[in-house]
């Protein structure tokens, strides 16, 4: 056994830092130790299933295998980053869309330069990583746009009586959307090895591998992850503007708001 892997009993053993943080809640009165000790067996639970059937695509299925694991990995990421903002219309789809061009554009890239191996032991872990980082690109995206539309709507609908077309009126809030979705990525990628080691260097590092082999692979992974944010980002915010704005170019009101209460009382 690989000296650098804990064993079962040292997993176990791990558990002791769960116990102090829950007695550290505890003892705060922070009313999370129950939430505590749930989020950690549901952690358990779910990566023991996720090992057991990744050792069934590992060993039987191959690269389509892989292929549809990542498919349904961005399918739960585009519920995940949509959860945020359920006023926004067809936000669901708008983030699935921004998630899987994200995904499929820089894994297909990669895969077709031969810069990383078609191997599913290969594809699902880097795919994962890509399908996570433009999730959080995606949802930061959603959840700023909603907050612009929110608080900016006077100032958009101030450009659009003026003649200037929902694409105009809307774009000095495009760019700060999409800037701000990029902060986390930009942020990583600029301090990488700085202030931590990534989790893929990280990864070979402890398995073993030379640390210039696993830095070449660490860059590779930053710069997948920086594309897949700008890609996802860019995409559900254009996806999400379309959306907004119907055929006259009129701003529709977002669910739940007291625009949209008064636009159906009207109706009614």
């Amino acid at each position: 056994m690989n000296p650098a892997v804990p064993t079962w009993a040292g997993v176990a053993a791990s558990a002791s830092l769960i116990a102090l943080t829950i007695a550290v809640a505890w003892h705060g009165r922070l009313h999370l130790a129950r939430d505590i000790a749930v989020a950690a067996v549901r952690a358990a639970l779910q990566l023991a299933a996720v090992g057991a059937l990744l050792l069934l695509v590992f060993r039987h299925t191959g690269l389509p295998g892989a292929m549809g694991w990542l498919a349904l990995m961005v399918l739960i990421a585009g519920q995940v980053a949509a959860r945020r903002t359920p006023a926004l219309p067809k936000a669901l789809s708008t983030a699935t869309v921004a998630i899987t061009a994200g995904t499929a554009s820089t894994m297909g890239t990669l895969l077709a330069l031969g810069v990383i191996a078609t191997q599913a032991r290969v594809v699902i872990p880097v795919g994962g990583m890509v399908v996570s980082g433009a999730m959080q690109a995606t949802a930061l995206a959603l959840t700023r746009l909603h907050d612009e539309v929110r608080t900016a709507r006077p100032a958009i609908e101030a450009r659009l009586s003026l003649g200037l077309s929902a694409t105009d009126a809307f774009a000095p809030h495009q760019r700060t959307i999409v800037r701000t979705a990029l902060i986390p990525a930009l942020d990583s990628t600029k301090t990488v090895g700085v202030i931590s080691l990534p989790g893929a260097m990280t990864g070979l590092i402890l398995a073993g591998v030379d640390p210039f082999t696993a830095i070449r692979y660490q860059i590779v992974v930053m710069y997948m992850l920086l594309a897949a944010a700008a890609l996802a980002a860019l995409i559900a915010v254009r996806l999400a503007e379309r959306a907004l704005f119907d055929d006259a170019h009129r701003l529709r009101p977002l669910e739940g708001t007291e625009g949209a209460r008064a636009t159906s009382g009207s109706r009614d």
